[in-house]
Formats: C-alpha cells, sequence, structure tokens
C-alpha cells in the first residue's frame, strides 16, 4: 500500500507524517484491497485545517473524504473514521451482493 502526504500552506513536520502513518493502518484493516492512499492537509486562513483524503481501491473508483476542524490531529482522526466507514460500506455491499441462483434440478 503506498500512502502520499502532501501539504498546502503548511510544513509537514515529521509528527504529523508519523501519526498520519500510523492511523492509515485501520484502512487495510477493513479492506483489504487497498491501492494507494493520499492525503492532502490544508491550512486555511480563518477555518482551521482541511485534511482530504482519497483512497484508491482495486476494481473501484477512488473513495474521497473530507474534513474541517481547527486542530489538526483532529481534523485527520475524523476524516480517517469517513474513510473507514467508507470501506466497511464498500467491503458490505460486496459481500451483499446478489449472485445469480443455479438451477438445482438439473
Amino acid at each position: 500500500m503506498i500512502v502520499n502526504i502532501s501539504a498546502k500552506h503548511l510544513d509537514l513536520t515529521p509528527p504529523i507524517e508519523q501519526y498520519i502513518r500510523s492511523k492509515v493502518t485501520r484502512l487495510e484493516r477493513h479492506f483489504d484491497k487497498v491501492l494507494q492512499i493520499n492525503f492532502v492537509i490544508e491550512k486555511q486562513p480563518h477555518h482551521g485545517f482541511h485534511v482530504e483524503l482519497i483512497t484508491d481501491v482495486e476494481h473501484h473508483e477512488d473513495f474521497i473524504a473530507n474534513s474541517t476542524h481547527d486542530d489538526l490531529y483532529a481534523c485527520v482522526d475524523l476524516v480517517l473514521d469517513r474513510g473507514v466507514r467508507q470501506l466497511a460500506d464498500h467491503k458490505d455491499r460486496l459481500r451483499n451482493r446478489k449472485h445469480p441462483e443455479t438451477d438445482k434440478h438439473a
């Protein structure tokens, strides 16, 4: 799994990067076909931080989650919760998908 972290209008410090990399494992625990994860952290004037999580999974379009908060660590937690929810819902949809019935009288 590839993890890309980028920042706009903000210096990406090693503690922030370490925190994100430690939390990202939650996504892979819920859905094992995650190919790439992109974090975009942006410092907004007067609005705190905006974090966008783009999750690329196998055989599906990207999942995108956004969060805005005054605290960067809380913002990362919120966006990861949303990303985990999206992947869990996708996994449930795959599991509950109806398959065509086979003819039992053949």
